[in-house]
Formats: structure tokens, sequence, C-alpha cells
């Protein structure tokens, strides 16, 4: 959800302040008192690459922290008295990454070698100190260190707070699912199984005694098994909390031959050079051809289905047809099966047609998007 608010890129940002910081250190060089030497350009061009060294402090904070340190003390000794201010960025840069060990060896290294640098330009030893401790204050310098691990160890608590919240929600989503599965077979199972048993013996009974079977009673018969089948296909969705390892396109075979046991014949057809997909595409891709095969059963009087998977680079392609009684210009009826596998399919990100075929039966084409570069 967007907050409306302006956002500056991260690598923007990094370059403004890389810039800001070199401008700052040249023109303190340029205006400060320092003997003039041939080593003039050097100095210049050491604060200029220390403060521009700072655009890629986030990405590697290491290499920057020795870049900005060398550099100070480069221009220390070419006699520039300028403070090691992009030394200080990288330092806070480093400890927010978590370079503990290496920074405050690179600190006391610099707390040495900027004395020395310094004598190298000047001949009084005293000067020397005084100018490498302006250089590089050590308050400053714990400073620096002491916010970037305070705001590493922020960011720690943050992540792990986040992470905390999603594995409760989680876990909340799965006790309650649980517990709607238990209260639907607690509620309906018994009375429905009722019905249904109720129902099939007194058509059992009437056929026995040569009566003529009513349509009411047989429409309570066949919507009883409707709604048994439904309400443990509901019962499995709620209690699948993804525990048990997930159906996916080798089971698919399975489908199908289930689907010919069943009295339909079934074909599968796979295409394309096969390669790995992601689970949820698998899982979705099993779903689809389940409920397009539970669909044709229940719904479609067909004597055939095509099952079609095209494995192609970016994609993965799902076709089922049949040759039921689907026609043109029927529309079919966005049932709970064909609303769920749209659902399914939207949310990976792909398209699904079902649709009547142009002379009989009906399809159910979905596309799949498969990121292999992830």
């Amino acid at each position: 959800m967007s907050t409306g608010r302006f956002r500056v890129p991260a690598d923007v940002r990094d370059w403004a302040i890389a810039v800001g910081v070199a401008v700052a250190l040249l023109a303190t060089g340029l205006s400060g008192q320092h003997s003039a030497t041939n080593l003039d350009l050097l100095g210049y061009a050491l604060l200029t690459a220390g403060g521009l060294a700072l655009a890629a402090r986030r990405r590697a904070p290491v290499p920057v922290l020795t870049v900005t340190g060398l550099c100070a003390v480069g221009y220390q000794a070419a006699g520039f008295d300028v403070p090691a201010v992009a030394y200080l960025f990288a330092v806070y840069a480093a400890m927010r990454a978590g370079h503990r060990t290496i920074t405050v060896a690179a600190s006391v290294t610099m707390l040495a070698a900027l004395p020395l640098a310094a004598l190298a330009s000047l001949n009084d030893t005293g000067e020397a100190f005084a100018q490498a401790r302006g250089a590089l204050e050590v308050a400053w310098l714990i400073a620096a260190g002491a916010a970037g691990e305070a705001l590493r160890q922020a960011e720690r608590r943050a992540d792990e707070a986040e992470r905390t919240r999603e594995e409760t929600a989680r876990r909340r989503a799965d006790e309650e699912r649980l517990h709607i599965a238990r209260e639907l077979h607690d509620s309906l199972t018994h009375q429905i199984s009722i019905i249904k048993v109720q129902s099939e013996v007194a058509v059992h009974v009437a056929r026995r005694r040569g009566e003529q079977v009513s349509e009411a009673l047989l429409a309570i018969q066949e919507a009883g098994r409707e709604a048994s089948r439904e309400l443990r296909a509901t019962l499995e969705a709620l209690r699948d909390d993804d525990t048990t390892p997930p159906h996916g396109l080798d089971h698919i075979p399975e489908l199908v031959e289930r689907a010919g046991r069943a009295g339909l014949e079934a074909t599968l057809t796979i295409e394309g050079q096969r390669h790995d997909v992601p689970a949820a595409v698998g899982r979705t891709a099993y779903r689809i051809v389940q409920e397009s095969l539970t669909n044709i059963a229940r719904h479609a009087a067909a004597a055939t289905a095509s099952i079609r998977i095209d494995y192609r680079p970016d994609a993965l392609a799902i076709r089922v047809d049949d040759d039921g009684k689907a026609t043109p210009d029927t529309a079919p009826t966005p049932g709970i099966g064909l609303l769920g596998m749209r659902e399914r399919v939207t949310a990976l990100g792909g398209r699904l047609r079902a649709e009547p075929l142009s002379e009989h039966g009906f399809t159910v084409q979905a596309e799949l998007p498969v990121d292999r570069t992830s």
C-alpha cells in the first residue's frame, strides 16, 4: 500500500551524500592553510576520492572503509589538515553492516597512521600529533561506530519482531482453520450423512417393491451425495496446513488414472523440455487438472478428456478439454471450483480461460508464469 510519501531511491541518496562530503572536503582543503607543494593535485584528488567512495558504502562497506582510510592518510601526508569526515561515514556504514572487528582494527590502525602521515609534511612532532588528533577525534570515531551498531541492532530487532508477527498470524490462522473444520464436521457431517443414507434406503426399498421413485426423492438422493462430496473436499482443504508434501505435477498421472477407473477415457500429453518449476506453480497445476476432471465427471456427461501440459521457457501451460454436452451458446456457471481455479492462477500472475469449445465440450486453459532466474 502506498503511503503517498515521496521516497528518494537509496542509490540517489548515497550519491548525494557522497558528492556532498567530497565537496565539503575539497572546499576545506582549498580554504585551509597548508604548505604549497607539487603534491597539491594529489591531495585534492584524495579528498575528492575519499568523499565519492561513500556512494558504495551500502554495497561494499569494508572496501569503502579501506579506501576512505587510505585517502585520509594520503592527504594528511600531502600536507592537508582536513578532518577525516569520509572515514567517519565509512565507520558508521561498516558497523551498521555488522563488521565490528574489522572496523575496530581499521580505526586503531588509523589512529596510529595519521600522526605518522602528518610528520611527513611537518617537522614539529607535537604539531603533527595535534593535527592528527584534529583530523580524527576519538570521540567522533566512537560516536560513529556506536551509531552504526545501534542502528544495526534496531534493524535486527525490527526484523525479528516482523518475523514473530508473521509466525503468530500464521499459527492463529491454522488454529482458526482447524476450529472451523471441527465445527463443520460436528454440525453438518452427521446430518448430511443421515439424509444421504435415508434417501438411498428409500430409493432402494421403492425399487425393490417395484414402485415408481419420485423425482423429488431422486433429487434428494443426488443432493445428499453432492453435499457429502463437497463437505469432504471442504474439510480436506481446511485441514491442509501445508505440513504434508503438497501434490504437484508428478501426481497428475494419478489423477488421469483415477479418472480412467471412473469410466472417463482421459489422456495426458506432456510437451516441451521439462524443467523444475516453483512448488506453488506445480501445486496450482495439479489443482487445475483435479478440479477440471471433477467437473467433467459431475456435470459434463463426457466420454473423453485430454490433458495437455506444455513446458515453456517462461511459463507452464495447462489445457483440459472434454467432449461433453457444453455448447458455445451455453454460458458456464461460475461455481466454486472455477472461482477457486481463477483465484489460484491470478495469485501467481497467470491467466485462465474456461469456456465451451466451438462445437461441443468444454476447455480449461491456464498459463502460469515461471521465474527460472530466482
